[in-house]
């Protein structure tokens, strides 16, 4: 007997506050809507073929210079691992600022922030838009939490895993959208068995990039940045399966450290995430350039 009064609660509780406002509205003399009526709502639309929310590209006035893509992860209602006193989607974003404003004041390489506000991406939008915009190097930043075991500590670097790099492979082939394009190849009017080849050479070579730039960050950040025990990892995560832009993921470190909160928080900390990591990325373009 219960359950069906609240159900019909449901459905008499619109009509009953909608009759409630109706008669406010004619005891207060104001013109009483009229159900039925029909509205126009007019919104402008993006220009046809323009891209729709792209960052800006920062640096050098000119296309032949390598750009990199740095996202800042989480954000908006999302704010990822937290402490007391460290949320993760302020300090990805801080650090991702450290080292896009190094990028450019060292000159050169072209440089975009998947964010540079409090906002929220998915996942999928955050890969998509360094292929959009024809990046030559994804790096997502991000942190983490060991829960109470507040001892963990240090950064970590991450690529796809050799099995989850050839099932992205093999989802990409297979999406029916005229308008992929896989290192300058079109798939379109392609037959599906030389797409997912294609595919999946791209994707191998792209693993083997980010493999070198993992390696580098590693190299570079030795005795500069503390890293945790097993730093080079790999995992299928989403943010790293674009089939032909090289990406890493660096797990920065742990805010359930007070250390490596503390560290990642100052301005020093910033600055060495910064300078480790500009200098990989331009041994890595340096490598690209005269391969």
């Amino acid at each position: 007997m219960l359950n069906r009064l609240q159900i019909a609660l449901v459905f008499i509780a619109p009509v009953l506050v909608l009759a409630g406002l109706y008669a406010a509205w004619d005891a207060l003399g104001l013109r009483v809507p009229v159900l039925g009526r029909a509205y126009v709502i007019r919104i402008d639309l993006p220009e046809a073929g323009k891209p729709v929310g792209l960052p800006p590209v920062e640096g050098p006035d000119d296309p032949s210079r390598p750009l990199v893509v740095i996202d800042a992860g989480h954000g908006g209602h999302d704010p990822g691992a937290s402490s007391d006193a460290v949320r993760e989607k302020n300090l990805t974003l801080a650090l991702a600022r450290a080292l896009h404003d190094r990028l450019l004041s060292d000159g050169g390489i072209r440089v975009a922030l998947t964010r540079s506000d409090d906002r929220f991406l998915v996942l999928e939008e955050r890969a998509e838009i360094a292929r959009q915009l024809g990046a030559d190097l994804f790096l997502s930043i991000h942190a983490d939490s060991a829960g109470a075991m507040a001892g963990v500590s240090g950064a970590s670097v991450y690529t796809l895993s050799t099995t989850a790099s050839s099932e992205a492979a093999a989802r990409f082939a297979a999406r029916e959208n005229s308008a992929d394009v896989v290192n300058g190849v079109a798939l379109a009017n392609q037959d599906a068995g030389v797409n997912a080849i294609l595919v999946e050479l791209s994707q191998r070579r792209t693993q083997q990039e980010s493999d070198e730039i993992a390696g580098l960050i590693l190299r570079e950040g030795e005795g500069v940045l503390t890293f945790h025990p097993q730093a080079r990892r790999s995992a299928s995560l989403v943010v790293l399966r674009a089939p032909d832009v090289p990406s890493v993921l660096f797990e920065a470190g742990f805010v359930s450290n007070p250390t490596d909160a503390g560290r990642l928080s100052s301005p020093e900390g910033q600055h060495r995430f910064a300078d480790v990591m500009a200098r990989a990325i331009r041994v890595y373009l340096a490598r690209q350039a005269g391969a």
